[in-house]
């Protein structure tokens, strides 16, 4: 087996508290943005993690879609396996890993369904193939090969050849609302800066710690 013992030097750039805003979801949007500013590929894309009715953890990576003051949107079919583990369980984590600037944001919190009009909303700003994509595919089912899928997309691009593609019933947004989002910083030696900030509730003020790495 190959050996994966490497060890790279991560810089001494560091992280401080005092670098970070007393808000920490406009914290991660402003990493976001240095993210895209420094040409990280797909710096939107981060890690789901879900909890299944069993309590088996399964994670994938989706593309976060908006961010505001009350969380973070994404969307999904709500009968995918990621949406049917957050009708039983809406406790989630999101990881956003830009290695290439030694930067990594841990996310805890709840996931929530969207009101229809804001899943209506994003929905209609799509790429029409994409809400036809959405529209032909049941997310996490089996099919029999690619072909049955593209003849799907092409049966529903006919479908829906003279007008607008509605949003499926089963297909919408989340807002996933934090409690814990940690800020990682990559430093030499291992000596990684770590500053999480917590809180019991979307009310309640953010409290800030300094973890050892």
């Amino acid at each position: 087996m190959e050996s994966l013992n490497r060890h790279t030097d991560y810089g001494q750039t560091a992280l401080d508290e005092s670098h970070l805003s007393g808000d920490p979801i406009a914290q991660l949007a402003d990493w976001l943005v240095e993210a895209e500013q420094a040409g990280v590929y797909e710096p939107n894309a981060f890690v789901l993690g879900t909890i299944d009715a069993d309590g088996k953890p399964t994670a994938r990576t989706v593309l976060l879609k908006g961010v505001s003051a009350e969380g973070f949107f994404f969307a999904t079919n709500y009968l995918s396996r990621k949406g049917q583990a957050l009708a039983v369980n809406p406790a989630v984590t999101m990881v956003f890993g830009w290695y290439s600037q030694h930067r990594q944001v841990v996310v805890e919190g709840q996931a929530h369904q969207v009101p229809d009009a804001e899943s209506d909303a994003y929905f209609a700003s799509r790429p029409r193939d994409s809400q036809i994509a959405t529209a032909a595919s049941a997310q996490s089912q089996s099919i029999q090969d690619r072909a049955a899928l593209e003849a799907e997309f092409e049966q529903t691009a006919a479908r829906f050849l003279a007008g607008e593609v509605p949003r499926p019933e089963h297909w919408g947004g989340y807002r996933i609302v934090p409690t814990r989002i940690e800020f990682w910083k990559g430093r030499s030696n291992r000596l990684h800066d770590r500053i999480v900030f917590e809180r019991a509730s979307a009310d309640q003020p953010w409290q800030v710690t300094r973890l050892q790495p």
